[in-house]
């Protein structure tokens, strides 16, 4: 590719706000024009027959160019809605952006450009369909949700995972949207995609080792996770104008065909989690009985009978059922 086609095709396209006259006056102006050119039909039409031919023919002419030109510049009027910014072009190049709301009057030969403007972006899905002429050539400012679908990718540990996020954006330079990207709302899904897959690639489901409180995973760390989807989305769709306000992840799961063993790993995790607490507890219990009966003097037991009786108050207060008493009817020796 030759150096003149290299800077052709990188060319940066910087955004001009245009200033355009107000509509009223243009729509006074131009009403003026068709009631000169009505009243030059009817003067010809009263004097004819008086007035010279010449003078006749000129007026004839005189209010055909002025209908014709109100026709022509009738199209020049164009409306912006508060939070919406309108992107023109003239004979194939740049002229302006709108960015205020009014009702204002610009070159008539200048025309919209708004790429998604036969495109609707699905809310459920974050997929792109066509339709024809569904958003107007007006480029919305407002604050948009990107809700992409879940799809399933692999963790750091290569666990397959389902995970969805929900990306809340708006376009903050118009010029950038239109013409720098193809279509700057497929732009931004199909990025969120990527953003997505990479960021948890990076990342284990969950904490592989209880005792390791610093790592982060994708269930316990889910705000910082979010964060970097964030930062990265944004480097990634800063070419198009766009502006991305929060991330957001919206469902979190194992793939179903490994659902059913980590939840199994996760069951027994609490168990021992909950046995290691009914051990401590049962120790610091046993401890205290003893500790009272050697302080009231209740009972002298040798070290054998405190081991039987340790070992039979570890059994009742950790086991699973109800103990069931065993009264001893004859001597303990």
């Amino acid at each position: 590719m030759s150096e003149g086609m290299k800077e052709t095709t990188g060319k940066i396209v910087n955004q001009k706000e245009l200033h355009p006259l107000s509509g009223g006056i243009a729509l006074l102006g131009e009403l003026i024009l068709l009631a000169l050119s009505v009243l030059a039909f009817v003067w010809a039409g009263v004097q004819y027959g008086v007035m010279s031919p010449v003078l006749f023919g000129v007026l004839i002419a005189a209010g055909s160019v002025g209908c014709t030109v109100f026709c022509i510049l009738l199209a020049g009027f164009r409306v912006v809605n508060p939070k919406e910014a309108l992107v023109l072009v003239l004979f194939g190049r740049y002229y302006g952006t709108i960015l205020k709301e009014g009702f204002y009057f610009v070159n008539p030969f200048s025309t919209g450009v708004n790429p998604t403007s036969k495109s609707t972006v699905s809310v459920s899905t974050g997929k792109v369909s066509y339709s024809a002429g569904s958003l107007g050539k007006k480029v919305s400012l407002k604050t948009m949700t990107l809700d992409n679908e879940k799809q399933k990718v692999n963790d750091e540990l290569g666990n397959p995972i389902i995970i969805g996020a929900v990306v809340i954006w708006r376009v903050v330079n118009p010029t950038k949207a239109v013409f720098h990207v193809e279509n700057y709302k497929s732009y931004l899904s199909i990025q969120c995609d990527s953003i997505i897959r990479n960021v948890a690639r990076t990342y284990p489901y969950d904490d592989v080792d209880d005792d390791s409180v610093d790592e982060k995973s994708l269930r316990g760390s889910s705000q910082e996770v979010a964060e970097k989807m964030k930062e990265e989305l944004q480097d990634r769709v800063e070419i198009a104008g766009i502006e991305v306000l929060e991330v957001k992840i919206t469902h979190l799961s194992y793939a179903p065909e490994i659902a059913a063993a980590m939840l199994q790993r996760q069951q027994a995790a609490a168990i021992i989690a909950a046995r290691q607490k009914i051990v401590e507890g049962a120790v610091s219990m046993v401890e205290m009985a003893i500790n009272k009966l050697n302080e009231h003097e209740v009972v002298e037991l040798d070290e054998e009978r405190k081991a039987a009786m340790v070992s039979n108050l570890m059994v009742v207060l950790c086991g699973n059922k109800d103990a069931q008493p065993v009264v001893n009817s004859g001597s303990l020796y």
